[in-house]
């Protein structure tokens, strides 16, 4: 399995977890309920926490690691992914907060102590700035992202089914690997 321990702490998994035999999951990090980490993609919880809801997916080639806490942030940055996120490919998230029902597009970067509330897409390619809160229900694109307009019903409708299409694919790999 591509788990590691970091000093004192270990990934901790919840039912029905997929990691492809490539990804490396390493540290403080929780995978809740039929999450799913793709080919190639880093969890590093060495110096804070990720933690990732249930029915979350963080696809190929994605980085996704924290900031230490100081004396001045006790808490530092860590990375909080919601339910039903769908992290696109060649993603980099770094400490930031993810809620539920949100789209990551391919290439993005969200920087540290970003606030992306529930139901948001980000466009493929996108940059958030640090800090930055982003409202719930819109999509997001650009270098910097800038607000586009508000979801429509039937995007509000796919960010759910982005999701659950891949709680469906990686059950067809845990099928598979059972073999």
């Amino acid at each position: 399995m591509p788990i590691s321990n970091y000093l004192n702490t270990s990934p901790s998994l919840d039912n029905r977890v997929y990691l492809h035999p490539s990804c490396q999951v390493i540290g403080d990090v929780k995978l809740g309920d039929d999450s799913s980490v793709w080919c190639n993609t880093v969890l590093r919880g060495d110096v804070n926490r990720i933690e990732i809801g249930r029915c979350s997916n963080v696809q190929d080639l994605t980085m996704c690691h924290v900031s230490h806490k100081t004396a001045d942030k006790p808490d530092g940055s860590p990375l909080i992914i919601g339910d039903y996120v769908t992290v696109g490919h060649s993603v980099i998230l770094h400490g930031c907060r993810i809620g539920n029902d949100c789209l990551i597009g391919m290439g993005s970067i969200i920087m540290d102590d970003v606030v992306i509330p529930d139901f948001v897409m980000i466009g493929a390619g996108s940059l958030i700035s640090p800090g930055k809160t982003l409202e719930s229900g819109m999509l997001y694109m650009g270098r910097p992202a800038k607000l586009v307009r508000a979801l429509t019903e039937d995007e509000m409708k796919y960010l759910r089914y982005s999701a659950e299409h891949y709680v469906r694919n990686k059950d067809n790999y845990l099928k598979g690997s059972a073999k």
